[in-house]
């Protein structure tokens, strides 16, 4: 049995996207919850959990922008990718009618993804709450039949809530991208791996950036994302994120050696399977 690291309560998202990752790679999960995503990385670098499990992006509201952030700074590789389907569920405590609740608490993300369904209700407020799962915890330890929360039906079944209405989000095409990550020393290399993540900078100049891409193109990389973040302490400067498909083991240690002569940093995240879509 292996300890996996999750920002979140039990029965999150995240919660679902680990015990997958952890059966695909063959392993039993004991989840180790913590409230913020620093600690979820500083717990996996000092050896407290064995491994992490962090959304990265979803298809709606965008990338995690703070994972790049600490994926860039701490000593971790990406070796596993899962896709999940987000489906929200308005969530009460046993014995709770629909037409008692008049607060909603859920994560500022999904009560943005279910709007329409809180329009149609006037009546429920909404709260934002530091997770969705947690939010679940907190109405069954109030006991309170006039608020519900927005998550998942594990949480639901994990905290003995009930589910008072399920698929409230606005868009059924909810996904988010989950990463498994490991301490970087004790990633082992996957022979099937087809994607490749990296971070890289490039010289304030003109011109740097476009002759970057332009030797991963030479080399027939293929670009599914590019994200941009700031590097800190350096005004107007940036950190490139790109995920990079693989034809064979080789094409990614090309990618990196085109990179290297354009770049004044290249950082390797993680060679990996590609996610089934």
């Amino acid at each position: 049995m292996i300890k996996i690291g999750i920002q979140g309560e039990p029965g999150s998202f995240s919660h679902e996207a680990a015990t997958r990752l952890a059966s695909e790679m063959g392993e039993e999960a004991r989840i180790a919850p913590y409230s913020l995503s620093a600690e979820v990385f500083g717990a996996l670098v000092r050896g407290d959990v064995d491994a992490a499990v962090i959304p990265i992006e979803n298809s709606l509201a965008g990338s995690v922008t703070e994972h790049f952030d600490l994926m860039l700074t701490h000593d971790v590789t990406i070796i596993r990718e899962t896709r999940r389907r987000i489906r929200h569920n308005l969530i009460a405590i046993s014995g709770a009618q629909i037409n008692q609740i008049d607060r909603v608490f859920s994560h500022p993300v999904a009560l943005a993804q279910c709007r329409r369904f809180l329009a149609e209700h006037p009546k429920m407020e909404s709260f934002a709450f530091y997770d969705t799962a947690g939010s679940v915890k907190q109405l069954v330890e109030l006991r309170d039949r006039h608020a519900a929360a927005i998550a998942s039906a594990e949480a639901a079944r994990y905290y003995g809530a009930q589910i008072l209405a399920a698929g409230i989000e606005d868009n059924p095409e909810n996904y988010t991208r989950f990463f498994y990550l490991r301490r970087s020393a004790e990633a082992q290399p996957d022979p099937d791996a087809n994607k490749l993540s990296l971070a890289f900078t490039v010289e304030n100049r003109v011109g740097t950036l476009v002759a970057a891409l332009s030797e991963l193109a030479k080399e027939g990389t293929n670009l599914t994302k590019i994200e941009s973040r700031p590097v800190h302490g350096r005004p107007w400067e940036y950190v490139f994120y790109v995920d990079c498909q693989l034809n064979s083991p080789e094409d990614g240690s090309r990618a990196i050696e085109a990179l290297r002569p354009h770049c004044s940093m290249v950082k390797e995240l993680g060679r990996y399977r590609e996610a089934a879509r």
